[in-house]
């Protein structure tokens, strides 16, 4: 049962520590600038996802 609990321990750890590396060195997100999430009637296609990659 040690097993388990060390091994859980040092999961969570490195996810923190992940966590904590990708805060410290992105820059802050700009709302202003961020691509719409859904764009209803706007004319814009989503982007960044497989499903924007249609072909036109």
């Amino acid at each position: 049962m040690a097993t388990r609990k060390l091994t859980a321990a040092l999961t969570l750890a490195l996810l923190a520590g992940l966590i904590a590396l990708d805060l410290a060195q992105s820059a802050p997100l700009n709302p202003y600038q961020a691509p719409t999430l859904i764009a209803l009637g706007s004319g814009q296609s989503a982007g960044g996802a497989h499903c924007a990659a249609l072909p036109e």
